[in-house]
């Protein structure tokens, strides 16, 4: 039987139905690094993303008229500000399985705080065309990221449930959906509350899924972002046509900076000044208005590129090289077999071609959580181990463990030989293995790309005592080694 690990493989549909559908081939073991862009709902040629859009101001509008009256309660609050993640689209940050966490108390304080105070005129802007729900991101103050998705998410659920719900009675067979009561689908402006509602769902595991369109997807970061709004801050307000306003914003901002502030200290004095002058806002976000065609442009590309690495590469690691070997077998402990497994795909990855999986365009992955998705996708739906992101322990966060029962335990940490960190997490390791009189069940995985960080990472191993460890395992991922080097994916 082929292994599981996607959507398709789950409820045996093709992948070519689900791709002309236009929605996204999800994993159900790990979430995928993908979330809704509401720039790309705004900037839509179809009319329901628009009216999608549309109904996300709406809402942060409400919560704006909300927030000026004052301060509420916790009921207020709960019911307003805060929402779970919808785990259930198999999208986000999750290095881990697709458990977030969500809205939670100080997203929700951070959002009616900035509603409440710097952002007044939220649906009143007359700089940019619309108003954007990324606004409420831009000054951090603990909105992040990671909050906009799930901000978005919980805004269009109903669209998405309605969307899957359409896909599953078109395409799936009985026994791989049922009705489900969804709550918080859609609000009631009249009652000020959130309804629920009944959909007809795929089903794994007593849980249902939800899809998304491609279309709307973006990684890394939002086409309206704040990490870009401080790098360009320079440019931003130079731009301003306002003299008076130009001339404040860079007063403000310089009397912040030393002659020799650094790149972080100018970032800071960046959003300070935004802060005190949120109006640079809607300068920032017109120019991203103006190039809006450019966002769709990236977002496919960034979409694309990660159905090839996280998807068409991990089925051919798995179809080609792990499915039906031993590497799926349930002989030993936790540690003996997280570490037998570390070998096995350091062999693929070294002698049969494994490697390609990590380039990208010709260019290795540069990101470590890529590098921990991965190895998570390589386990799929295996029923003998638990294999999930720990908590920190009080040693520090790992990346993952694998059990089986609360007795046997394994830690497994996967990085990169280009951090520059690199050092300090193995010499923290050494201090774990002191601190256990080397009892503790813990495997280091460090893969390379060159002979220079292979180099590198020798020395560092040999400076800590580390030289030799079975428990410390290094995997040569370089191109330009490997017989068929040439081929490597483009």
């Amino acid at each position: 039987m082929a292994p599981a690990i996607y959507f398709t493989d789950f409820f045996n549909v093709s992948e070519q139905v689900l791709n002309d559908y236009g929605a996204f081939d999800v994993s159900l073991i790990n979430d995928l690094p993908l979330f809704v862009d509401p720039f790309l709902l705004f900037d839509s040629e179809d009319p329901i993303h628009r009216g999608l859009h549309e109904e996300i101001i709406l809402y942060v509008k409400y919560l704006r008229d909300v927030s000026v009256q004052g301060d509420l309660g916790d009921a207020a609050m709960n019911a307003l500000f805060r929402f779970p993640e919808v785990r259930q689209n198999w999208l986000g940050f999750s290095r881990s399985g697709n458990q977030g966490s969500g809205l939670g108390a100080d997203f929700a304080v951070a959002l009616h705080r900035n509603l409440n105070r710097v952002l007044r005129d939220f649906g009143n802007e007359t700089l940019t065309s619309s108003s954007h729900l990324e606004k409420v991101c831009l000054l951090g103050n603990g909105v992040g990221r990671d909050h906009l998705s799930d901000f978005t998410t919980n805004l269009i659920k109903g669209y998405l449930l309605d969307y899957t719900q359409t896909f599953a009675q078109r395409y799936l067979a009985p026994e791989h959906k049922r009705i489900f009561a969804v709550e918080r689908v859609n609000f009631d402006y009249a009652t000020q509350r959130w309804k629920g509602g009944r959909f007809e769902l795929p089903c794994v595991n007593s849980d249902f899924v939800v899809l998304t369109p491609k279309v709307i997807l973006t990684k890394d970061e939002a086409w309206i972002n704040r990490s870009e709004l401080l790098d360009r801050f320079h440019d931003i307000y130079s731009s301003v046509p306002d003299d008076t306003l130009r001339a404040q914003v860079n007063d403000y901002f310089l009397r912040r900076l030393r002659e020799d502030s650094n790149q972080e200290e100018r970032r800071e004095a960046a959003a300070a000044s935004i802060e005190r002058f949120p109006q640079l806002l809607d300068y920032y976000i017109k120019d991203k208005e103006e190039h809006a065609d450019e966002a769709h442009v990236v977002s496919s590309t960034k979409v694309r590129e990660t159905e090839q690495q996280f998807i068409e590469q991990i089925r051919a690691l798995v179809g080609g090289h792990l499915a039906g070997t031993a590497f799926y077998s349930h002989q030993g402990d936790s540690f003996q077999e997280a570490l037998s497994r570390v070998h096995f795909l350091k062999n693929v990855i070294e002698n049969n071609d494994g490697y390609r999986i990590f380039y990208l365009k010709g260019q290795p992955i540069k990101r470590e959580a890529d590098l921990q998705i991965m190895y998570r996708l390589t386990w799929f739906a295996d029923q003998g181990f638990d294999v999930n992101r720990e908590v920190n322990n009080g040693r520090g966060p790992v990346d993952y463990k694998v059990s089986k029962g609360s007795a046997d335990k394994t830690i497994v940490e996967f990085k990169l030989a280009s951090n520059s960190k690199l050092r300090q997490n193995l010499k923290h390791q050494v201090d774990v293995y002191e601190a256990a009189n080397n009892t503790a069940k813990s495997i280091k995985v460090i893969m390379h790309f060159s002979d220079t960080e292979q180099n590198r990472t020798l020395e560092i191993m040999k400076d800590l005592g580390l030289s030799g460890r079975p428990d410390v395992v290094l995997i040569d991922a370089s191109a330009s080694n490997k017989p068929s080097a040439s081929n490597v994916t483009d």
